[in-house]
């Protein structure tokens, strides 16, 4: 008499579905995407990737209309998650096409987390401009989650959002002011994005901590787009203005000694008389090391020692704190 197989036992997804979806550009290595649903999977997620995520239509996952009914369909599925693929470009072309009471539904109502950067960042703003939605900005499935090895700082970072532990962040920052104690939104995210919004529908007009990165522009085309921000009084209205990671730009004999420091003395010296301060060193950007901010929320940035902190309100959860985007060593510590 021949025994009978055992039953195989069932997964268990703790931490619910996440969505994987591609909005902006065409994924150049699916294997990326296997990847990271693989170790999204080993941290309790049950991982959909889209259908229209690994498509190509010229540099773009699929057409515009495909890209907005990607991401209108992982507004109404049940993932607590969605993550885009990668950045690129892709997303300015869409934000006149998407149902932002939809997609407000569900982040504010039905607790989805929107999560992601670079081009996402459009999204972002424009969510937060047109229906005050927080979304996250931190990391990708592409670039993070489909790396051979994923850093630890950022799994943690994203885990502590994904269960509600997030209450602050912290960071070396010694050149953040003595008495630094400012309030309001936390929002911005890759600059070229936000000064592409401006003088569109698509830019909050938010008061308070505006956060940069970029990646592939000489310190110049950085200097050229704060005058932008300048310009449009954009930078003189905010509580502070923090940055994050500039990278992959190369300079040259021509610049003489004009670098990002340069750049960053000249941008103090034309805030000084708004006393806005400008702070360096947030662990953010196109760099492995990353925090998961929640874009749009409010928050408070104060000094403790060397470290800067970001302080959100208590339904985030938690304490963490990450070094700087050098991917130094970090701590984690229970509430007070």
């Amino acid at each position: 008499m021949s025994e009978s197989a055992a039953p195989k036992a069932r997964k268990h997804f703790p931490r619910g579905e996440l969505r994987i979806v591609s909005p902006s550009g065409a994924v150049p290595e699916p294997q990326r995407v296997q990847r990271a649903a693989q170790h999204l999977e080993e941290l309790g997620f049950r991982v959909r990737i889209d259908p229209a995520a690994l498509l190509r239509e010229q540099r773009f996952a699929g057409s515009d209309a495909r890209r907005v009914q990607a991401l209108h369909r992982a507004a109404r599925s049940r993932a607590a998650v969605v993550m885009a693929t990668r950045g690129g470009y892709g997303l300015t072309r869409v934000l006149d096409a998407l149902d932002y009471a939809l997609l407000h539904e569900a982040v504010s109502r039905r607790g989805q987390i929107w999560v992601g950067h670079s081009d996402f960042t459009a999204l972002q703003l424009a969510m937060l401009a047109r229906a005050g939605s927080v979304t996250y900005s931190g990391p990708m499935a592409g670039f993070d989650f489909g790396a051979e090895r994923v850093d630890e700082i950022t799994r943690e970072s994203f885990l502590d959002v994904v269960d509600s532990r997030l209450e602050a962040v912290g960071f070396e920052c010694p050149d953040a002011p003595r008495s630094l104690d400012a309030a309001g939104v936390l929002w911005g995210g890759n600059m070229s994005l936000v000064c592409n919004l401006v003088g569109t529908p698509y830019l909050p007009r938010s008061r308070g901590v505006l956060f940069l990165e970029d990646v592939s522009e000489h310190p110049y085309r950085v200097e050229r787009m704060f005058s932008q921000l300048l310009g449009a009084g954009v930078l003189q209205r905010q509580r502070a203005v923090l940055l994050g990671a500039f990278t992959d730009y190369r300079l040259s004999a021509h610049d003489a000694g004009y670098d990002l420091p340069a750049v960053v003395a000249w941008l103090r010296s034309r805030l000084r008389e708004h006393k806005v301060p400008v702070l360096t060193g947030l662990p953010f950007g196109h760099v492995r090391t990353k925090l998961c901010l929640p874009h749009g929320a409010r928050c408070r940035l104060v000094r403790d020692g060397s470290d800067a902190y970001l302080v959100f309100g208590h339904s985030h959860g938690g304490h963490h704190r990450a070094a700087d985007p050098l991917g130094h060593a970090h701590e984690h510590h229970d509430p007070h």
